[in-house]
């Protein structure tokens, strides 16, 4: 219960962390010197998380997780959005 409630905790902060992103890509609707392609990759990590915790028992970092994959999901298509802006 320690690990998941640490880990969860980790992937709650991390998703405040990644809205900070979506927030600033809001605000300058521009992107440089970002690929998108790492980013894809943690989202479609993410998703499968929210598979992967629940099997495992692991709420608390199912909740976590959910905060990281939505905050990466958005971030991936605001990118996809003003790139074809």
């Amino acid at each position: 219960m320690i690990a998941d409630l640490t880990n969860g905790l980790f992937e709650f902060g991390g998703g405040l962390l990644l809205w900070m992103n979506v927030l600033a890509l809001h605000q300058s609707k521009q992107f440089r010197g970002v690929v998108i392609t790492p980013t894809m990759f943690f989202a479609i990590w993410g998703f499968w998380n929210l598979y992967f915790y629940p099997s495992l028992g692991q709420w608390w970092s199912f909740f976590g997780g959910l905060n990281v994959v939505t905050a990466n999901t958005v971030w991936v298509a605001q990118m996809i959005y003003y790139k074809g802006r």
